[in-house]
């Protein structure tokens, strides 16, 4: 078992999703210059099996993205009067850009990367936060550093051609206080997933799919199906823990740091009902999504101070229900293989104040980790009302309940290692006391 599981590790290619990247948030990242793909695409063509951008061109001058190189492949695949050298090149592109393929509705089965039943990627992630925020008083600063290592593994099993089962294991350690979970492995996520042509579905301890600025990419229980080729609707249900992943949200909203040791929610009834819908589109250069989340369940403590957060939530003698039924939309467009634009914006209709979040983002460049020297970097303005935002999937900058400027850049220094850097200066909304946040990182994929 021990030389099984030393040999996967080995051979395991990177998983992009494994971390936050600046390359993962880029639906429309390149294909590297020198990246193998080109050879054979060429190959293909001169075989007169792709035919480029319909134009019978390839652009030699600039690069494809993956999205494009996908629709290629695509149509090479559903082509019969191939020889067998190009088939077997058309099998390792797909084997290549099957999470593009995917995305476009052509299902990938039985390739090279089924090769092996079950699949290891994994990373070792070094995290320095430093955190600083004014108190009420204007006095004094409270200053927060923090040193996290993480051991990451991700299996993947083939169950059969249409169905895998995922999961994702972490070990943490805090370096600046050589503690840790003691050697613990924590198992994060597990679930299985089904893929049938223009159908995926997912169940179990998943993590969140829609995965806008008001949700979250940590896990919950529960299910998940997405239908549709260029127009995709994806449907979501489930519980979520809100004493671990809604922790900060009241503390902001009273005026009180992260790290407080008020307790939010009851203890007894802190677990959250989970519902969600989105419209996702892409084609070519532009993606775009709207939808809908619903969130109840869980009870704050009496006496806690929401500020009216809820329309509920002024009922005297009476608990407090945490409620939240949230809109959102975002779009991002692809100019070239620079340039890079998105935008967000989330609304709480439950919610008195702090009911809406935004943000703006540019995108130059980016970093691939199989690609030494690739680089990107970006800017962005974020408002996250806490109650729009209740936790946020850009809290390595700003957090909910936050708002400012937030700029990062990613540099892939050797093939599979990558540096990050953010920086966030801004306010704690609530509070309106200045806040910033220095954040670094080192990812290190297997």
């Amino acid at each position: 078992m021990k030389k099984t599981l030393v040999s996967a590790l080995t051979t395991a290619l990177v998983v992009g999703a494994a971390s936050t990247t600046f390359a993962a948030a880029n639906p429309f990242s390149d294909v590297p210059a020198d990246h193998w793909a080109y050879d054979a695409v060429s190959q293909l063509a001169a075989d007169g099996v792709i035919e480029g951008y319909g134009d019978t061109t390839f652009r030699g001058n600039q690069n494809i993205t993956r999205y494009e190189m996908a629709q290629m492949i695509a149509k090479a695949m559903a082509k019969s009067d191939v020889s067998a050298a190009d088939k077997a090149l058309i099998d390792k592109l797909a084997a290549e850009f099957s999470d593009e393929l995917s995305n476009l509705g052509v299902r990938v089965a039985n390739l090279e990367r089924n090769a092996d039943k079950v699949k290891w990627n994994g990373l070792v992630e070094y995290t320095y936060t430093s955190t600083r925020h004014d108190t009420q008083s204007n006095a004094t600063k409270s200053k927060v550093n923090d040193d996290d290592l993480v051991f990451r593994l991700e299996p993947k099993a083939e169950v059969n051609k249409n169905w895998d089962v995922h999961a994702r294991l972490d070990a943490d350690m805090k370096l600046d206080k050589d503690q840790g979970s003691d050697g613990k492995v924590d198992l994060k996520r597990v679930w299985a997933e089904g893929h049938y042509d223009n159908f995926n579905v997912k169940l179990g301890k998943l993590p969140n799919a829609i995965n806008l600025l008001s949700t979250t990419d940590d896990p919950y229980s529960g299910a998940a199906v997405t239908f549709g080729k260029d127009l995709k609707v994806t449907l979501e249900a489930g519980r979520i823990d809100a004493g671990s992943d809604f922790g900060d949200v009241g503390r902001k909203t009273s005026g009180l740091l992260p790290g407080s040791d008020e307790h939010v929610f009851k203890t007894t009834d802190d677990t959250v009902n989970f519902q969600g819908i989105n419209l996702g589109y892409a084609k070519s250069k532009f993606y775009g999504n709207a939808g809908y989340e619903h969130m109840d369940g869980a009870t704050f403590n009496p006496g806690y101070t929401l500020a009216k957060a809820y329309k509920n939530s002024d009922k005297a003698g009476q608990d407090n229900e945490f409620k939240a039924n949230i809109w959102f939309v975002n779009a991002g467009y692809r100019f070239d293989h620079n340039n890079f634009f998105k935008a967000e914006y989330a609304q709480n209709t439950e919610a008195d104040n702090y009911d809406n979040a935004y943000s703006f983002e540019y995108d130059y460049k980016g970093a691939q980790p199989e690609n030494p020297g690739t680089w990107g970097m970006y800017l962005a303005y974020r408002n996250l009302g806490q109650y729009a935002a209740p936790w946020s999937t850009y809290g390595d900058g700003v957090d909910g309940g936050q708002k400012g400027i937030e700029v990062g850049t990613t540099y892939t220094a050797f093939r599979n290692i990558q540096f990050i850097a953010k920086y966030f200066n801004g306010k704690d909304i609530a509070a309106d006391k200045d806040a910033s946040k220095l954040f670094g990182r080192i990812d290190v994929f297997f």
